[in-house]
């Protein structure tokens, strides 16, 4: 079982910065630093080779061939799943996805 290499854009990590921010907003730092630290664990196990997930729902998305996989039920990560590589293109709350 092997790991592709994982390229992360500056949207979807600006992204997950933001929420930690908030996070930290609300007087919880460490809270906040684990929460960035779970995420990017998590990028990690979708670089695995056998790990696939389906197209995205999210047309605009499904149109660029992005696969999506949600993060702890509130959150949507979208990828474009290449043969020796993963780009996390987009972290999102899933609620703002929708048409």
């Amino acid at each position: 079982m092997g790991k592709r290499k994982i390229n992360i854009l500056q949207e979807a990590a600006t992204a997950v910065a933001e929420i930690s921010f908030f996070i930290e907003s609300k007087g919880m730092p460490e809270t906040a630093k684990k929460f960035v630290d779970e995420v990017f664990e998590f990028f990690e196990t979708i670089s695995i080779d056998t790990a696939t997930h389906k197209a995205c729902a999210y047309h605009p998305w499904k149109n660029l061939g992005y696969r999506c996989v949600h993060y702890k039920k509130k959150y949507v990560i979208a990828y474009l799943n290449l043969k020796n590589e993963i780009i996390i293109c987009d972290f999102v709350n899933a609620k703002l996805l929708k048409e």
